[in-house]
């Protein structure tokens, strides 16, 4: 009879349907004169084993000017071959809450959501997390995935809650491929759009800058704006003497600035998947030609477009350059250089989740239907590998994540490809390292998640295995297996009185292994993937 009333109770006060959530938590943005209440939707997905929502797992919406991905398409996104995410987890008794950041009005601003302040968005992510908790039948704790901006959020929302007494209840935070150090678009192109807007009056490049590059979740996250490098009193002209890459004035520092004094959640395990390449695979090169066209626009009209790449590092070079010709006589010219930094080369062709100019320039506009035509470098580097691991010792965007070693991530786990793949790509393997990171990827140990005493820098591991130690515990006759799928010993090795971190080298094929590690306290298993 208990169990009949829970049901009940759990079917009649969670909806099916997209309800709305209003944050009590109000946010005042850089030019904003007061503060504003922010407002999402969100939609309650129940398992398929008791229907009850008592295992909740939230998942945010990432960058979406104009609320063109409803909760329907963001659940399709977790979509991968063979299968999807959302329904292997209900399968297995998890309950799917997406939120999405609509367009919506509040105090007489109209606000659109995907797009807007991430502070305000993770008010509202936090009002969820409550009303979740509320909702929920049971004490399970949340698990969050942030996707791309995201993560961002949902980083915000959890560090906020902990520094503000407010209970979020979460054990697990998987970011997915979020730019925690800042987001990139080739300022080439930026150049390019701004031009055509300012310039040349264009209104479809000005709608494009509207509502992508002038929002204000984007000036917080691209590493480089075109607003910081405009001449005194000009709407597009460049001032020479800013060249190297700044973020939109008021916005992208200050932003940073408040994300890293926030820092982590600390009551949660925050591990990472990203889709950038861990071994240093560029996209493209630096300097490489994006367009480099001759537009015949009619009526004796031609034009010269070049864009590229920003150079390599310590290097300048003109990468934007536009000239218009009536009848062969030059009638408008522009031009923009870029520089990169001696310690690092610029950040389009770093190694990281992927972006691409042509799906970026959807139009019915004939100029812009005619540059997607000849471009001959569409992919660029939109969320950098470092960025998406949070690693800040290292100036070299180009520089290999070594986590285990000379790097500092906050993440305890970390799924890296070998390759640049598409931002938000999903596939077997990070899938894989999805679900024993929800389900228990850690055998035999409940608590292994959180004592931190051997943590594996990353996973899936290539030619190392990287453990990280607490240096506030002590080690001794450390004895490390792996063991194959059958239960074969394909490894072995034995450490007297490591500290900091453990080196392995191994010739492992590629598949799923046990890390079993025994110390004088305690024997730990861990799942283990080699690519």
């Amino acid at each position: 009879m208990k169990k009949f009333y829970i049901l009940v109770i759990a079917l009649f006060s969670v909806a099916s349907y997209a309800q709305t959530v209003t944050a009590t938590i109000g946010y005042q943005g850089y030019e904003e004169t007061q503060e504003y209440f922010g407002q999402g939707e969100y939609e309650i997905f129940l398992d398929n084993v008791d229907g009850i929502l008592d295992k909740p797992i939230l998942i945010l919406d990432g960058f979406d000017p104009g609320d063109a991905r409803d909760i329907p398409t963001l659940y399709s996104i977790l979509d991968f071959v063979g299968g999807n995410l959302a329904d292997i987890l209900r399968d297995q008794g998890y309950d799917i809450v997406i939120m999405n950041s609509p367009l919506y009005n509040t105090d007489g601003l109209d606000i659109d959501g995907g797009s807007d302040y991430i502070q305000r968005n993770a008010m509202v992510f936090t009002e969820l997390i409550q009303l979740i908790n509320a909702q929920k039948v049971g004490s399970e704790e949340l698990v969050v995935i942030g996707p791309s901006m995201g993560g961002l959020i949902a980083r915000y929302a959890l560090s906020y809650m902990e520094q503000n007494s407010l209970t979020h209840d979460t054990r697990l935070f998987i970011s997915f491929d979020a730019p925690h150090l800042g987001a990139n678009i080739p300022i080439s192109f930026q150049y390019l759009l701004n031009y055509f807007a300012k310039g040349e009056g264009e209104a479809d490049a000005q709608a494009i800058l509207d509502s992508m590059l002038n929002t204000p979740a984007a000036k917080e996250m691209l590493v480089d704006h075109y607003l910081g490098h405009l001449a005194t009193g000009s709407e597009f002209e460049q001032d020479p003497s800013l060249l190297l890459p700044v973020g939109a004035p008021n916005f992208r520092e200050a932003f940073q600035t408040e994300l890293d004094d926030l820092g982590f959640p600390n009551d949660v395990r925050n591990v990472s998947m990203i889709n950038g390449s861990g071994s240093s695979m560029m996209t493209g090169t630096p300097g490489a030609t994006i367009i480099s066209t001759t537009l015949d626009l009619g009526s004796f009209i031609t034009v010269d477009i070049d864009l590229k790449f920003t150079p390599d590092a310590g290097q300048s070079d003109l990468i934007t350059g536009f000239q218009s010709y009536f009848v062969g006589i030059p009638v408008n010219t522009f031009i923009a250089d870029a520089e990169s930094p001696a310690e690092s080369a610029g950040f389009d062709s770093t190694p990281g989740g992927t972006s691409e100019l042509s799906g970026d320039l959807e139009s019915d506009n004939p100029i812009i239907i005619a540059l997607l035509a000849a471009l001959e470098q569409d992919s660029f580097s939109f969320v950098p590998t470092l960025s998406s691991l949070a690693i800040d010792n290292e100036s070299d965007w180009y520089a290999s994540p070594d986590i285990g070693g000379i790097h500092n991530s906050p993440f305890v786990n970390t799924y890296i490809p070998n390759d640049n793949q598409l931002h938000l790509t999903l596939n077997e393997f990070n899938i894989e390292f999805a679900l024993e990171e929800i389900l228990g990827g850690v055998i035999g140990v409940e608590d292994f998640a959180y004592n931190n005493k051997y943590i594996l820098a990353e996973n899936p591991v290539w030619e190392n295995i990287h453990l990280k130690l607490n240096p506030l515990l002590n080690y001794e006759n450390v004895n490390i297996s792996v063991y194959n799928t059958s239960g074969q010993l394909v490894l072995s090795e034995k450490f007297q009185n490591p500290s900091e971190v453990i080196v392995l080298n191994h010739n492992l094929s590629s598949g799923m292994y046990i890390l079993n590690i025994s110390d004088k306290e305690q024997v730990y298993n861990i799942k283990m993937v080699v690519k």
